[in-house]
This record gives C-alpha cells, structure tokens and sequence, in this order.
C-alpha cells in the first residue's frame, strides 16, 4: 500500500494516511512511500468526539485493542479516513527496517524468516515475514490498522455475574483466592498455578475472572491449542451468561467479535495489542507455546501495561518455576478436586510394535490389553507417536470393531469424532498427542502405544496419565505405557505422580 506522511488543514500534527486518501488540502510532508519507509509518528491521543462519525461504534469495536492488516478490515480502508484524519485510528508500520528488521505482529527478528515478493500494492519487490505468514502476509508495504480512540465502556456489573453454583474443595479455594488476589492488583503481577492434571483449574479461576469483569477489566484465557478452546467455550458461557464472550482460533467465526472474556489459541493472540487487563495462560508448557517465542511476545504485545498474568500448568519448566518462586507467586494444588490420587502408569513390554503394526498385526502385550478392554466394553483413548502410527493402528482395531477411530491434528472431523467418543459411540480412540491435555472425558482408560519414542515427554505423559480418573464416580481409571524399552522420560514421569500423591519415592 502506498502512504504519505501528510498534515491535513486545521491539524497541527502530521500523521499517515492511504495515498487514495490524501487530497488537495493537505500538505505532503514526504514523497510516496511504503509505510516501514516512513517509520511511525507521534500520535497524540483525541478526545472523545464520535458523535460526527458515522459508523464510530462498529469501527471502535471492531480495532479497540486490536491490529489488523487492511485484508483483515471488514470494509475498505477509505471507511476509515475519517477516523484516521481525527487521531481516532493509527496506521503503523507491519514491519519495522530501523533499528533492525522486526514484524509488529510477532515480533521476529530474525532475518531469515524475512523474504520479499513481488508486490501487486507497490509494483515492487517488498519484504514479508514468513514466521506468521499463516495469519496473513504482513510486509514492508502493510500497515496494522490500531485504535487510539477512548476505549470501549464496559458493563461492570452485568458482566461479572457468575452463573455457576458448585463449590470448591479447600486446596482449589485456596488457590482460587490467591488468582483473585494476582488479579485485584493495581500493578503488573503474576502466578503460576501448579496443578495436577484434574484438579478442576478452571473453576478455580471463576472467582477472579468475575472480580476482574466487574471491575470493568478485559480478560484473556490463552491456550496452545484449539481442542482446549473448543472445551472451555461451552463452560464459560454457562459459567458468565451475560458477559460478551469471544472464542477465537484458526476457522473461527467469531474471530473478530468483541469480548470483554476472550478465549483464543496464543496464534490468535497476535491480532491484539494493549488489550487485556488480565491474561491467563493455560498450558503454558504445551507445544507450541513453550517452543516458540513469537507466541509468548503475542501474549505480552496483547496486555496492557500494568496486567495480571496468571500460568496454569501441571509441569512448569524450571526457568518459569524459578522466577515465580523467587517472587513468592507459586500456588500448588497437589490432589484433584474430588480428593482422590492420580493413576499411576504401568509399563508393560510389547517388543517391536513398529515391526507388529507394518504387518497389520497388534503388538505383544497390546494386542491382550486392547481384547480386554473391547470385552469389558470400558472405553479407552489410545496415544501414539505420529499420524502413520494413528492410522495404521486405528485400521488394524477396526477388524475387531468397526466404530474405532482416530484423530489429529490434521483431521478434518476431529472435532465430531472426540464428541461421539465423549458420548460413548465408540469404545476405542486412538490419538495423537493432540489430545494430551485440556480434553475431559470421563470413565475411560488409557493407553500410550510406544511410550519410549521421543515426542512423549515428562511433562506429555504426566499430562496423558491425567486423562484418567477424571471424576469422582470413576476416579481409578487405568494408564498403560506400553514400550520397546523403557526411557528416562517415562521412569520422571511415574516419579512425579508418585510425589504429587503424597508417596515420595515409593
């Protein structure tokens, strides 16, 4: 797109505007040129006029804590000359050149995720960031369209209402009161809530969220992953019914809706800036998160300056641990919320299941397992390492059962299949580490289906076993690592669960 730095007639401040915009009455401050050309102005902040504007609301609460690419506009960016010529909307550079190379959007500085085309706006070749080119291409040549008008009023009261009537055990109120606590600060604060896996973290976190609405604060919850998404959506809109709710992942049509509780993957988050008073990080050790940097910046660009960030996790990772606990901001909660322990894996051999699997049999040992399991009619989610693997064993179960299924990430019905399992029309599932957390269903078992491979990590198969025993009407459900030789990973693991349970290292 093609800008100028212009001062528009009766304004004393230059700002940057669409050269399909600029007209005869303003004085052009600079030759035409790419908005990273011109750098980013002072922008002094208007006072609140809207009544002169047609489409203020729509406009403001479409970009009211938000950054979007002129493609991501539900309407032409001429709709917004207005705005842009009041101060109210800010267009500023999608990639920064100087100091160094930058993306705005997720912060990469790395030049070799930079890479230019040729650009139909400028009929030139412009630089772009390949690292969140799945988002939508942001180049030299885009401007991220940013609200700098008076924010949006938020409904306090109305909004904080909680719904939900259940009650805490004594270990999630302790820990429920301490997130209250985090988020009633005034200053930039955090938490880490180290919990087990089933130890109810979100109802513990309903008290503070609707502190936080009523006091007119904006609230993020910010998951790796879009299962996670898709599980909370439903709980918290009967938890907060009359609170503006978004949920905002890859496909989702809400992804430019309003909310003053958003739920989103970190992907999303990207689209934001200065927006949240509150940002509560679940699974904060999950892939992708933990192994991309772009996405922890996504986070911090999308709160504001003085925000509470709150991080949910039954593993931390010993930098996160350290720094909370060197500012007393650690809260553990070591038993799920009906009281029991967590089920501690067996291992159980099962030889070369690769070899088994390649010649469309059941490896040793599995193969007993999976009978049992199919005779018992006790259902059970099955992990393995990769989408082959997922396949070819899904097929070699279906002789036994047709309705067996699997899913990952790639898969298309995922999402109607994991319901049909919750919903018991099927008595196997088989997964990949998609499902490893943040998905609840009860009465089942669980196997992991070459538990030595490297994907299964500590903190993956702590987070698998706590798939079972997820209620207290079925608390004992089973965890089976089946393997071709047992790893380190898997010896931490059953490790941890036995100290979570109070036994040490019995």
């Amino acid at each position: 797109m093609k800008v100028a730095l212009v001062t528009p007639r009766d304004t004393p401040s230059a700002i940057i505007l669409p050269i399909a915009c600029v007209n005869e009455h303003d004085d052009i401050q600079s030759e035409v040129s790419s908005i990273s050309a011109l750098g980013s102005p002072q922008v002094s902040i208007p006072k609140p006029s809207p009544n002169h504007l047609p489409d203020w609301h729509e406009v403001q609460k479409l970009l009211d804590g938000r950054a979007l690419l002129p493609d991501e506009l539900p309407f032409s960016y001429k709709k917004l000359e207005a705005f842009i010529r009041h101060g109210y909307v800010h267009m500023q550079p999608g990639i920064h050149i100087r100091p160094r190379l930058k993306c705005a959007r997720c912060g990469n500085n790395q030049k070799h995720w930079f890479s230019r085309y040729s650009c139909a706006w400028c009929d030139s070749a412009c630089l772009y960031c390949r690292a969140c080119i799945s988002m939508g291409r942001v180049a030299s040549c885009s401007p991220l369209f940013t609200w700098k008008g008076p924010a949006l009023s938020r409904k306090k009261a109305r909004a904080g209402v909680l719904a939900w009537r259940g009650q805490l055990s004594p270990l999630q109120q302790r820990a429920a009161d301490r997130i209250t606590q985090t988020i009633k600060q005034s200053r930039s604060s955090e938490l880490l809530v180290w919990a087990v896996c089933g130890a109810g973290k979100t109802e513990m976190l309903f008290p503070g969220i609707s502190r936080g609405l009523k006091e007119g604060k904006r609230v993020l919850i910010a998951t790796p992953r879009t299962d996670v998404v898709l599980e909370l959506l439903p709980r918290l809109r009967q938890a907060f019914p009359t609170t503006a709710l978004a949920g905002l992942y890859g496909g989702s049509e809400e992804r430019f809706s309003y909310g003053q509780l958003v739920v989103a993957t970190t992907h999303q988050t990207r689209r934001f800036q200065d927006a949240f008073d509150v940002a509560i990080i679940d699974e904060v050790d999950a892939f992708p998160y933990r192994f991309d940097e772009s996405l922890a910046y996504a986070v911090k660009k999308a709160t504001r300056k003085n925000a509470a960030t709150i991080y949910l996790t039954a593993t931390p990772d010993d930098q996160l641990r350290k720094r909370c606990e060197s500012k007393d901001a650690v809260i553990r909660v070591n038993r799920r919320f009906h009281g029991f322990p967590l089920p501690v894996p067996a291992f159980q051999w099962c030889g070369d299941w690769r070899k088994a699997l390649s010649r469309a049999r059941l490896p040793k040992g599995f193969s007993d397992w999976a009978f049992q399991q199919l005779a018992t009619k006790r259902q059970a989610l099955i992990f393995v390492p990769s989408i082959q693997t997922a396949e070819v064993l899904c097929e070699v179960l279906r002789q036994r059962e047709r309705s067996i299924a699997s899913v990952h990430a790639g898969g298309p019905e995922r999402k109607e299949i994991v319901e049909n399992f919750r919903n018991g029309e099927m008595p196997m599932l088989v997964t990949t580490t998609i499902l490893e957390r943040g998905v609840t269903i009860y009465g089942i078992d669980v196997g992991v289906l070459g538990a030595e491979d490297e994907v299964f990590t500590v903190s993956a198969l702590v987070q698998i076993a706590g798939r079972a025993g997820r209620s207290a009407e079925d608390p004992d459900g089973k965890v089976t690592f089946f393997h071709y030789g047992k790893t380190k990973a898997m010896n931490r693991c059953r490790q941890q669960i036995l100290t979570m349970n109070g036994k040490g290292g019995a």
